[in-house]
C-alpha cells in the first residue's frame, strides 16, 4: 500500500519555491543560458554590468545568485560582492565555485527580505529573480532599503509564459528538433509540473513585463527607470549556441532594467 505525504500546513509556497531550486541546482550550470561561458558570452555580460554600474569597484548585493555565474562576472569587474540565494544547495556551488575569493562572500537568505542593513550597498543586482518573487513590492522596497543614496538597481528578467511571434517560431522549431534528433528541453521534465503550479501562484503567474516592473519600481520611489537591451547578450549566445540552444535566444521577451535610489 503505497501513501502520499502531505505538506504540513506551514509549508509555504516559499517553501515550495526553495525546494524546487535547490532540487534543480546539481544540474542548473549544464544548462544552456543559466551558465555563462568564457569569451563572448562574459564578455557581453561584463559590457553590460560596466555600462549600468561603471568602471570603479563597488559594493554589490547579487539577489537569488544561485551557483555564483553572474558572481562570477561582477568579480571580474573588481566589484565586492555579496551574494544572497534562497537554496542551501545553491549557495553550497557558489561558494565552491568562488572559494577563498577575498572579494565574494554569500549568505543563505530570502531575496525578498535580505536583512541586510540599511544603506550597505552601491547596487542591487539579479537575473531572472522577479518573475519568482512571491511579494514584489515587498521586495522592491526592502532593496531600496539597503541602497546607498544615489545606488543603483539592475534587473535581468523577462516575460517567459507569453510568447511573441519570434518566440512562438523558435519554439515550433524546437519541438520539431527536438523529434528528430537527441537534444531535448534544457529542464528536468519531473520538475515540470512542479514549476507549473509554483508559478500557477506567484502574482506574475500571467507573465512579467518592463512595463508593469517599471510601475512598481518607480512606485516604491526610484528614479530613473530605463530599459536595456538583452540582444548583446543573446548575440553572443548565439555564437557558441547549437541549433537548439541558438532557437532558444529567441524564445523568450527579456529586458534589463536600471533604476536609481534619489
Amino acid at each position: 500500500m503505497t501513501s502520499t505525504i502531505q505538506p504540513a500546513p506551514n509549508w509555504s509556497l516559499k517553501e515550495e519555491i526553495r525546494a524546487y531550486w535547490s532540487k534543480r541546482a546539481a544540474t542548473f550550470d549544464d544548462a544552456f543560458g543559466h551558465r555563462i561561458l568564457p569569451g563572448p558570452e562574459h564578455d557581453a555580460w561584463a559590457a553590460v554590468l560596466r555600462e549600468r554600474l561603471g568602471p570603479q569597484p563597488i559594493d554589490v548585493l547579487e539577489l537569488a545568485s544561485g551557483t555564483g555565474e553572474v558572481t562570477k562576472v561582477l568579480l571580474s569587474l573588481g566589484h565586492r560582492v555579496t551574494g544572497i540565494d534562497f537554496s542551501e544547495s545553491m549557495i553550497e556551488r557558489s561558494r565552491a565555485k568562488h572559494r577563498g575569493h577575498p572579494r565574494a562572500r554569500f549568505v543563505l537568505g530570502d531575496a525578498e527580505n535580505t536583512m541586510e542593513p540599511e544603506a550597505a550597498y552601491d547596487a542591487v543586482v539579479c537575473r531572472h529573480l522577479v518573475w519568482t518573487l512571491t511579494d514584489p513590492k515587498a521586495a522592491l522596497q526592502d532593496w531600496a532599503r539597503l541602497l546607498k543614496p544615489g545606488g543603483r538597481l539592475v534587473i535581468f528578467d523577462g516575460d517567459f509564459v507569453n510568447l511573441a511571434w519570434q518566440g512562438r517560431l523558435a519554439k515550433q522549431a524546437m519541438a520539431i528538433l527536438e523529434r528528430w534528433t537527441t537534444v531535448s528541453s534544457h529542464r528536468d521534465s519531473s520538475l515540470t509540473s512542479e514549476h507549473n503550479a509554483i508559478l500557477s501562484r506567484l502574482p506574475f503567474r500571467k507573465g512579467l513585463t518592463f512595463e508593469t516592473l517599471s510601475g512598481l519600481v518607480e512606485e516604491v520611489g526610484f528614479t530613473e527607470i530605463t530599459r536595456g537591451s538583452y540582444h548583446p547578450i543573446a548575440r553572443a549566445q548565439r555564437r557558441i549556441a547549437g541549433r537548439h540552444d541558438w532557437l532558444r535566444t529567441w524564445l523568450h521577451t527579456r529586458f534589463i532594467l536600471t533604476a536609481r535610489k534619489p
